[in-house]
């Protein structure tokens, strides 16, 4: 343990934000980073707990997380960074986007409500790494003569990629993107997750033998007889890409579109891609409304913010959540408390417990407005219910609606039906306990199996599947 006692000395504390003035005129990184002083202050309040919750509970990925910040408080950066990787592949991308579910479970948020800061001092650890030059190219020495096909560069793409080219297999990254990422790359806005660091850890995983073959739709550009003839496994990890739409009156207005459309549209046009005029989907000038109040809709938020949007309104069908734990989400459970992010505190009207009942447009086809009423919400259970609210129908001025309602499953692909892949019940890919298909050989990880989640718990499930596949090809 760092320092006895530590976490009666200081208070948590937090990074912050750049100034709203300034941020909202790009789309650079918005949190700031703990000077020395503080990181070291917040390494020190960690408790070093007899049951570290952190680790067992919270953290999907399972972070040895009191061991690495003893370390980080005593400034043994490298045993600190050793320690972090040996169980979490890209700590660079968690300790930006993770809601920190380790934090939840600290002991000190049960007691204080002031749970050590474990994001920051992970991103301080793996940033520390790549400064100090801990972090440089690791080939294998050996390669097993086993080659595997990953559809998908997203998260669980590149967890399962650089997991099973550690222990030796030669690994060829498919998908349909011009640069490798997936939801990193095109999904989460530069002012959360800057491209250089997805960059960054591609070139390293490229230099320790990791192929990627881009703008490639496995299913339709290469079949599975391709890929079986040249693999001895395939691993598919496109993600839940099917977004949930809103049928209601006026829901094929011009203006009306999914929130993921929307975010990929501006991360290509960052990144430099060509981005065809009928899918130019732009704020500037507009009136937005948000349907939706999970981060997705969030980030449309503050992207629309930065594109110049005359308001932003979020809409969420159920009730505000509290501002503290109740009864019903003790600890260590994570609380399903009020979350206010940056881009809320940028500019946004966030309305509870209303539904959109029509879009209304004008004499062309353009979306003009939405019809909304408030909701009476109730539990059955576990299930919602909603009833609208007679009386309480109201209209708002829109020029742009983005639909970010969650996911309902993976894209459609020929080369399900010709696999004759399974389907849970909730429309994922069937998998069993060794994350395989019905498919001999074809196995998937993440959210195209389990349905939508956190970067983390996909990364975490990827690299469970890059064991069971490694299992797999060494069998008897």
């Amino acid at each position: 343990m760092g320092r006895t006692g530590g976490f009666l000395e200081f208070d948590r504390k937090d990074p912050g934000y750049r100034p709203k003035a300034d941020r909202i005129k790009d789309f650079h990184a918005v949190e700031k980073s703990f000077s020395p002083v503080e990181l070291h202050e917040q390494a020190a309040r960690c408790m070093h707990c007899g049951i570290p919750f952190c680790h067992g509970t919270g953290c999907p990925l399972g972070n040895m997380i009191p061991e690495f910040n003893d370390l980080a408080y005593r400034g043994k950066w490298r045993e600190a960074l050793d320690i972090l990787l040996s169980t979490s592949s890209f700590p660079e991308f968690t300790s930006r986007v993770c809601p920190a579910l380790c934090e939840a479970s600290c002991v000190l948020e049960l007691s204080n409500g002031q749970p050590v800061a474990i994001r920051q001092i992970e991103k301080a650890i793996i940033e520390k790494g790549f400064e100090r030059g801990y972090i440089q190219p690791n080939p294998p020495q050996e390669r097993t003569g086993w080659s595997i096909a990953v559809s998908g560069s997203g998260p669980a793409g590149l967890a399962v990629a650089d997991t099973l080219n550690k222990m030796g297999h030669t690994v060829t990254v498919f998908d349909e993107a011009q640069k490798p990422g997936g939801i990193l790359r095109y999904g989460i806005p530069d002012f959360k997750l800057e491209k250089w660091v997805v960059d960054r850890r591609i070139k390293l995983m490229e230099a320790e033998g990791v192929l990627f073959e881009m703008g490639v739709t496995v299913g339709v550009d290469i079949s599975h007889h391709y890929l079986e003839g040249r693999f001895g496994a395939i691993c598919l990890t496109g993600g839940a890409r099917t977004p949930r739409s809103l049928n209601i009156p006026g829901n094929g207005l011009n203006g009306v579109h999914f929130a993921m459309d929307y975010l990929i549209c501006q991360n290509q046009l960052l990144c430099g891609e060509t981005v065809p005029p009928e899918k130019n989907i732009s704020a500037e000038g507009k009136s937005v409304v948000v349907i939706g109040g999970g981060d997705t809709g969030s980030d449309c938020v503050g992207t629309a913010n930065r594109q110049g949007a005359t308001s932003v309104t979020q809409l969420e069908i159920m009730p505000k959540p509290p501002e503290e734990r109740t009864e019903s989400m003790p600890w260590p459970e994570w609380p399903l408390k009020l979350k206010t992010t940056s881009s809320h505190e940028e500019g946004a009207w966030r309305l509870w417990q209303v539904s959109a009942t029509e879009f209304g447009g004008d004499e062309v086809g353009n979306l003009a407005s939405v019809h909304c009423v408030e909701i009476d919400a109730s539990f059955d259970g576990g299930r919602p219910n909603f009833i609208p609210k007679k009386g309480t129908e109201f209209e708002m001025e829109a020029q742009l609606v983005l639909l970010a309602m969650g996911f309902v499953g993976p894209t459609a692909n020929p080369m399900f039906d010709d696999l004759e892949i399974a389907w849970t019940p909730t429309g994922g890919i069937d998998t069993d306990d060794r994350h395989m298909t019905s498919a001999s050989g074809v196995f998937s990880a993440g959210d195209m199996a389990s349905g939508q989640s956190l970067v983390v718990h996909v990364m975490a499930d990827a690299r469970r599947a890059a064991f069971d596949i490694d299992a797999w090809l060494k069998r008897d």
